[in-house]
């Protein structure tokens, strides 16, 4: 749902609460200088290119005057040793012009690429800093899509820009002095053949800019679907709506479709048009020119070289042209890409942090309160409690309690909004946040299992980790049974996501990752709520038994897990209800009484005086 909520964001982005037009004006440009600073490392490499495609221009332009020289010297007045001599310089020119056009063509390809790399790279970083906060502000479909499908497209102008942007001024403007030099009174064909280009242009610019933005969030929208569909596999096919999510996702591609249509549609009269008014262009220059010629106030050789400089200039202004077709959907996903870059991670470094000397793995709240952004009221209100090393601390609650998001403060993914958690006696905000999560090891409450193989996963805890000691954190986390049935144990290899073993699985081996790091702190997100009753109670004698001097942080909804927790947090609606051992909460917290009391038998209640 958070998902689809950013997607409708972003589709209406243009709308920001409190802002003027010319706010978010401002914003667009921010966010596409953003991206422009990814160019300033390679400004050497285009200066290179400004003068190879300079020389690539220089000698096209040189062309049409030697073969005119051909022509008027050596064809009309039969001068063998200048077809000759001017012939050589021909071919010495156009071989030139090869080569710099190669030269330029690789150049401006590597700089592209390049530039996509580090854009790339820069985003992923960015996105690896966010916190659910930030990560709330765009679609995992939406940053999918911006990582890709948006940089390829900039890193495609991007080659265009330093090939055609650069190279069709040179040989316009060039073409232009040129055909004014050889006969004035023709280039006004010329210029009226560049006002229908202009006009055609500008008509075409207008009705596919507002067009390309609308393509990409509709890509969005699409890869959403997608994204969720496929994830949600196996629910589709449980309540058969294979027939519904078919008709959304045609109602999505359709919508997609249309678009494509549509500007392909533009793109594709834009081409012959132009070629018409070309031809036009040379036909107009043929029919005056040899009306001049045969008055003898024109050769035949300044005429082919006046058509000649005629189409390099149309072809000039045709590929200006193009780029500012290119430019509106580059100039999009540059500020799609922007306004990821720009967004400031709210969970950082502190600018001067300090260092525990000795990681016990204390952990205290003082006082603390936690509002989601935007929330009405607070999730977590005023809760204090200790930690301490050597001791389970077990929390427990209805659901919306509050339970995780203790966890989730304590990882600091958020920050409190009132209060402090102490590490080992300092505030974790003044710590940096490598040192702050090296001492947790963490099992989140929906096993997560990346793709590649068994071992690898496990020694995410600890990439130095030995055979033995992958196993060994196996066997505690009750995974070394199942994982020596694989026929390639270790090696066995895990699909995307896990999907080739089973959510017991998934969460053994999340807790033996989590053992990997030997950690002075552990929080378990009911992280036993798959496991069956006795691979729960022999998984919970291990880890007492391997990690006697850590501190243990469990939430579970199950009141068997967590019986024989030194101390057990009651949450109810964000506030503590009552903290103690089972048997005290028993008999003094109305509110763990119904949780133990809605899984427990009267027999098991009487044993406890209930």
């Amino acid at each position: 749902m958070s998902e689809a909520v950013a997607i409708m964001a972003d589709f209406s982005d243009t709308k920001i609460a409190g802002k003027t037009a010319h706010d978010y004006q401002e914003r667009r440009v921010l966010q596409m200088k953003t991206v422009m600073k990814f160019y300033k490392p390679y400004i050497f490499a285009v200066l290179l290119i400004i003068g190879v495609l300079f020389g690539q221009a220089m000698c096209e332009l040189a062309l049409p005057g030697y073969m005119s020289k051909i022509i008027n010297k050596g064809i009309v007045m039969q001068d063998l040793e200048t077809i000759k001599s001017v012939g050589l310089i021909m071919i010495v020119v156009a071989f030139a012009s090869m080569v710099f056009s190669i030269s330029g063509s690789f150049i401006a390809s590597r700089v592209a690429a390049k530039s996509a790399r580090d854009i790339r790279a820069a985003l992923f970083h960015r996105v690896m800093e966010f916190s659910p906060a930030e990560m709330n502000q765009f679609s995992t479909a939406s940053l999918i899509t911006r990582s890709t499908n948006d940089v390829q497209s900039v890193q495609m102008t991007t080659v265009m820009m330093l090939r055609m942007a650069i190279f069709s001024p040179i040989m316009g403007v060039g073409a232009l002095i040129n055909a004014v030099n050889t006969k004035a009174s023709l280039t006004w064909i010329i210029g009226v053949t560049l006002a229908g280009i202009i006009v055609l242009m500008l008509a075409i610019f207008f009705m596919v800019m507002p067009k390309f933005r609308v393509l990409q969030l509709k890509l969005d929208k699409l890869n959403l679907l997608i994204k969720e569909r496929l994830s949600g596999l196996l629910v589709v096919r449980a309540f058969n709506t294979e027939g519904l999510e078919e008709k959304r996702f045609d109602l999505a591609n359709l919508d997609l479709t249309k678009i494509n249509i549509f500007i392909n549609r533009v793109m594709s009269f834009m081409f012959p048009a132009l070629m018409v008014i070309m031809n036009i262009c040379s036909i107009m220059i043929v029919w005056f020119g040899s009306k001049m010629a045969d008055h003898g106030n024109l050769m035949i050789g300044d005429m082919l070289a006046l058509l000649q400089y005629a189409m390099h200039i149309i072809l000039s202004f045709l590929f200006i042209a193009a780029m500012f077709i290119m430019i509106p959907r580059a100039a999009v996903s540059m500020r799609r890409i922007g306004a990821v870059l720009d967004v400031e991670p709210g969970i950082r470094d502190p600018e001067e942090p300090v260092s525990i000397e000795e990681h016990r793995g204390t952990i205290e709240f003082r006082d603390v309160s936690f509002a989601f952004p935007d929330a009405a009221r607070n999730s977590i209100d005023h809760v204090s409690f200790k930690a301490e090393p050597g001791h389970t601390t077990a929390i427990v609650g209805g659901t919306g309690s509050g339970k995780s998001t203790l966890l989730n403060l304590i990882l600091r993914f958020y920050d409190v909004t009132e209060g402090q958690i102490l590490m080992d006696g300092v505030d974790i905000r003044k710590l940096e946040l490598k040192e702050l999560r090296d001492m947790i090891g963490y099992v989140p409450q929906k096993g997560l299992l990346f793709s590649g193989t068994i071992g690898s996963n496990i020694k995410t805890g600890n990439e130095e980790a030995s055979g033995e000691e992958v196993m060994e954190a196996a066997r505690v986390a009750q995974a070394d049974g199942f994982i020596m049935e694989k026929p390639e144990g270790l090696d066995q290899a895990v699909a995307q996501g896990g999907t080739n073993v089973s959510g017991g699985q998934k969460q053994r081996l999340s807790i033996a990752r989590a053992l990997m790091k030997k950690a002075p702190v552990y929080l378990f997100d009911d992280s036993f709520s798959a496991l069956d009753f006795r691979t729960d109670r022999e998984l919970r004698k291990a880890l007492r038994e391997s990690t006697a001097d850590s501190t243990f942080i469990i939430v579970a909804q199950r009141i068997n897990t967590i019986m024989d927790a030194d101390q057990i947090i009651t949450m109810d609606r964000g506030r503590i209800a009552g903290i103690g051992t089972h048997r005290e909460l028993l008999q003094n917290c109305d509110v763990y009484r119904e949780i133990a009391a809605s899984q427990l038998s009267e027999e098991e209640l009487r044993k406890e005086g209930i």
